[in-house]
């Protein structure tokens, strides 16, 4: 009998993906067979929790919330996949990301963006927002691996430039 370093309970085990170390950050999502474009590969789950429960429980993990398993919902909450989560948890942040997640009815699911080839990883663009300046600092500590060659060098949705308005003469 061949063990594996993590069990995974029958009903959460998927065919198309396995996790394991990434050449990107940590662990990360493979592919397993070929994933054609538009295909629903699977749902980010976790504990929904408010986003001051989230902000509490990173402070008392004494970690930056960079440094989470969060994703944020339309209504507010949050998708604590650090606890009760599955291997979705695991899809790394790419520039130009091959998956987007998608919201329904309050729950995320991972979508192929174009044909994914088996062994290739899957990614996403995090596009995280940040209310704060972005610093020098601050970008670095939301730091991009990816590696593609739109790589932004940040985790970071762009900040939204306000639009000034003229007024005619």
């Amino acid at each position: 009998m061949t063990t594996t370093k993590r069990s995974i309970k029958a009903q959460d085990a998927n065919p198309m993906i396995e996790v394991r170390r990434s050449p990107v950050h940590g662990n990360g999502v493979f592919a397993l067979r070929p994933i054609p474009a538009g295909e629903r590969i699977i749902e980010y789950k976790g504990e929904r929790i408010s986003w001051d429960k989230a902000t509490e429980r990173a402070a008392k993990a004494g970690g930056p919330i960079n440094h989470t398993f969060y994703f944020t919902l339309a209504d507010g909450r949050v998708i604590d996949g650090g606890r009760r989560g599955n291997d979705a948890r695991w899809i790394n942040h790419a520039c130009s990301p091959n998956c987007e997640a998608f919201e329904d009815e309050g729950k995320v699911y991972i979508h192929a963006m174009h044909d994914i080839d088996a062994g290739e990883e899957l990614n996403y663009n995090y596009a995280l927002i940040y209310d704060e300046r972005h610093t020098p600092a601050l970008k670095k500590l939301f730091a991009c691996r990816c590696g593609t060659p739109g790589c932004t060098g940040t985790m970071l949705a762009p900040k939204r430039r306000s639009r000034k308005t003229s007024a005619a003469a």
